[in-house]
């Protein structure tokens, strides 16, 4: 009963609003549980059926199932996109989520690793074997440039300007931003793609993807995450940490060393400077000046 309005809600979501594959997803999941609360307490009741109290006794069963205050806040987001959807397609006349309100959440400071906790992980890094060289360039450039994980696996030969020590990230929407990277991430880097990659006969499709397998394929996300975790336990650190950490390291240490927030934003590719407040439009030598000041992998 509510696929085809799931359907054309995913279509919505990819054409009309240009949202990536994961964020698409994401909403799907949501209006998902919904309709799978509605066959268990509403006995399957239709889209064009459902009002603003079903939408809150839905919140109160995810609040009590032990959904944090930021996953129902997503939910309800979802919910409205969803209903806002089927009133433009005119199934409904108007939305029942349009007063539905969030939880109030906490803005917190995410888990980030210290300097020193960088140079161990960096330090665990065995460099006499082919995976080891790429890991470290993988390492240094995350926390070089604060790249979000698909931004990594996703970085192309033709996004690295080494003669002007930039890159550019392609992050969530397909927008681009460009980024200083630092001397040390550029030198490994370097490493990484003349002696190691060079020698790599890269899959189809994968040709211009700068970090490959041993057989010449993208590294996948978990891969990524796997790596990192190795490294965090050869390295003695017992925190939780995953690829997103090494962004939020590299947001933090400049916000510790009194980097312009500005700055911080532009290079995390955040469209809100709220986002960025948790832990304006600038040009190069600015934001390169500040990585060369604040960042202590940069110089």
């Amino acid at each position: 009963m509510w696929m085809p309005y799931i359907k054309g809600f995913k279509t919505y979501l990819q054409l009309e609003k240009s949202l990536s594959n994961n964020s698409v997803d994401a909403y799907l999941r949501d209006v998902q549980k919904l309709e799978q609360y509605v066959k268990l307490e509403l006995n399957g009741a239709s889209v064009a059926d459902i009002q603003l109290k079903h939408l809150q006794s839905f919140l109160i069963y995810i609040n009590e199932i032990g959904l944090e205050p930021t996953s129902q806040s997503r939910i309800i987001s979802g919910l409205k996109s969803f209903f806002k959807y089927l009133a433009i397609e005119e199934v409904i006349s108007s939305s029942p989520a349009e007063l539905l309100e969030a939880p109030k959440t906490r803005r917190r400071l995410p888990d980030f690793l210290s300097v020193e906790e960088i140079d161990a992980m960096m330090a665990a890094i065995d460099l006499s074997t082919p995976e080891g060289t790429r890991n470290k360039a993988i390492i240094e450039v995350m926390y070089s440039c604060g790249l979000r994980v698909s931004e990594l696996v996703n970085l192309k030969l033709s996004q690295v300007f080494f003669d002007v020590g930039f890159i550019k990230a392609v992050g969530k929407g397909n927008k681009e931003r460009l980024v200083p990277i630092g001397r040390e991430a550029i030198k490994y880097l370097q490493i990484y793609l003349e002696n190691i990659r060079l020698h790599i006969l890269p899959k189809k499709n994968a040709e211009d993807i700068i970090f490959l397998n041993r057989r010449g394929g993208q590294l996948s996300r978990v891969m990524i995450f796997y790596i990192i975790k190795e490294l965090t336990r050869l390295a003695g650190i017992t925190k939780n940490v995953h690829p997103h950490t090494l962004r939020h390291s590299f947001a933090t240490h400049l916000l510790e060393g009194g980097a312009d927030l500005r700055a911080i934003q532009e290079m995390l590719g955040h469209e809100s400077i709220t986002t960025t407040e948790i832990y304006t439009h600038l040009d190069r030598d600015f934001l390169r000046d500040t990585l060369l000041r604040f960042h202590p992998r940069f110089s």
